[in-house]
This record gives structure tokens, C-alpha cells and sequence, in this order.
């Protein structure tokens, strides 16, 4: 069952954050993940919720999105992240 991984980010190191952009496509391929939306314009239909970077990604599981956010290729990655942004990072199961 695929399992999307939703990004909501707010950056905050735009130098840094450049950084992770370029190393982090890499190690979501070698997962078998691939990204669906990535930055693009976000306009909010109801609520309040307006992320100011969003991104989603589709992986074949929760367990092989998982593996990629726990992975050693990612662990780099992942901390220029979280100097560089403020992140909320959920995964969801497909139906």
C-alpha cells in the first residue's frame, strides 16, 4: 500500500537550506521514493493551515518511507534540515 510523507516547512537558513535541496532528491530515490510536489504555490480552501514550503512524497510503504527517514544516507541530510528549517513531517497510508 503506497504512504505519502507531508512536509510542512518554514526555512529558516535559505544558504543551508539550498544545501539539503541538492542532497536529499538522492537519498529518496534509493528508497524507491519520488516526490509528487515540491515548493510549489499553496493556497489554503479551508482553515488556517498555509505552509510556507510544502512537499509530498510517495513511497510503496510506511515501512519504506520510514527506512528512508531513518536511513545513514538521510542522516546528513536530515540534519541540515533541522538547522535550517522549522519542520513538520507526518506519514500517511494510501488507500
Amino acid at each position: 500500500m503506497p504512504a505519502y510523507v507531508v512536509v510542512d516547512l518554514e526555512i529558516i537558513n535559505h544558504e543551508e537550506f539550498e544545501a539539503y535541496k541538492h542532497l536529499v532528491p538522492a537519498t529518496i530515490a534509493k528508497y524507491g521514493g519520488r516526490y509528487l510536489a515540491r515548493g510549489g504555490e499553496v493556497q489554503t480552501l479551508d482553515g488556517d493551515w498555509c505552509p510556507k514550503r510544502f512537499v509530498l512524497l510517495e513511497f510503496s510503504s510506511v515501512n519504506q518511507a520510514k527506512a528512508w527517514f531513518d536511513s545513514p544516507e538521510y542522516s546528513e541530510p536530515k540534519a541540515l534540515r533541522e538547522r535550517s528549517a522549522r519542520s513538520n513531517i507526518i506519514v500517511v497510508e494510501g488507500v
